[in-house]
């Protein structure tokens, strides 16, 4: 095992971005396995739909996956940070992507108190697609 160093919100934000933008489950795999090993716990989920019916579904699947890798305990207040996070991501996305077709990735990224969940976006606009990257912070104890 590498050396464990702790990172601050900022860090933490970079590498949960850094897993939203893999491109494959290999890279994905790759990137999971260098923030292990740096004591960052992180997980990566892909998601599309409608925009407005998808918001549901998105968070749902961000805490899925966050519990899955282990990247937070099955307790309400993490959940919640998780969830909180995910949507803060999407609000910051809605301007550009309400009644559109959006797809793309999750990224989360945990170390200690810090939880940070990015949000890469395709968003579809007749042949035109605008990309989008929404983030979201937060602090469980």
């Amino acid at each position: 095992m590498g050396m464990t160093q702790k990172y601050g919100s900022k860090k933490v934000a970079a590498i949960a971005i850094q897993m939203a933008l893999t491109e494959s489950r290999e890279e994905e795999y790759q990137l999971k396995e260098k923030y292990l090993k740096l004591g960052v716990h992180t997980a990566a989920v892909d998601y599309g739909g409608e925009f407005i019916n998808s918001v549901n579904k998105i968070v749902e699947r961000a805490v899925v996956a966050a519990k899955r890798e282990n990247v937070i305990k099955d307790t309400h207040a993490e959940e919640g940070a998780v969830a909180g996070a995910t949507r803060e991501a999407l609000s910051q996305i809605m301007p550009k992507a309400v009644g559109l077709n959006v797809g793309g990735k999750i990224g989360i990224a945990r170390q200690h108190d810090h939880i940070s969940v990015a949000i890469f976006f395709g968003i579809g606009l007749l042949h035109l697609d605008e990309v989008a990257v929404g983030l979201g912070h937060r602090a469980v104890s």
